[in-house]
């Protein structure tokens, strides 16, 4: 451990003044070059350009079918675990720093141990759901 004793850190606000200054500039470029470019750009609006892109197949029926939930359900909750097994990234790397003090090392061990309890709770509450299946 670090003591930081004669290092000081004093921030003010003219730290700051050149990021202001690039985000300035470049909203600015920004702007300028959307509104240039509407300004000088074509402007040729034809019947063949207004017509809805089919690719050369002819559209039939509604777009607006309805979509099975268990799509968008399977894929949040990919997203929810995924974000949890990065959790245990951080206990990874930092194992055998544990390993020199022991009671830390058992702490940190507990406390993954919750955290795949929680993690195996909600997966066992999403099986009893039938949020996976796909008997529909």
């Amino acid at each position: 451990m670090v003591l930081l004793d004669n290092i000081t850190s004093v921030s003010s606000s003219a730290d700051y003044l050149p990021i202001g200054i690039q985000l300035i500039f470049a909203a600015g470029f920004v702007a300028f070059m959307i509104a240039f470019s509407a300004w000088v750009g074509p402007k040729r609006k034809t019947s063949d350009k207004l017509q809805t892109f089919t690719s050369g197949i002819p559209s039939h029926g509604d777009a607006r079918h309805p979509m099975a939930i268990k799509y968008f359900l399977v894929a949040i909750l990919f997203v929810l675990f995924d974000v949890e097994v990065i959790f245990f990234y951080p206990y990874a790397v930092n194992f055998q720093d544990f390993a020199a003090d022991i009671t830390m090392k058992w702490h940190t061990f507990y406390a993954v141990l919750m955290f795949v309890g929680c993690f195996l709770v909600g997966f066992i509450y999403i099986i009893k759901k039938g949020a996976l299946k796909w008997e529909d």
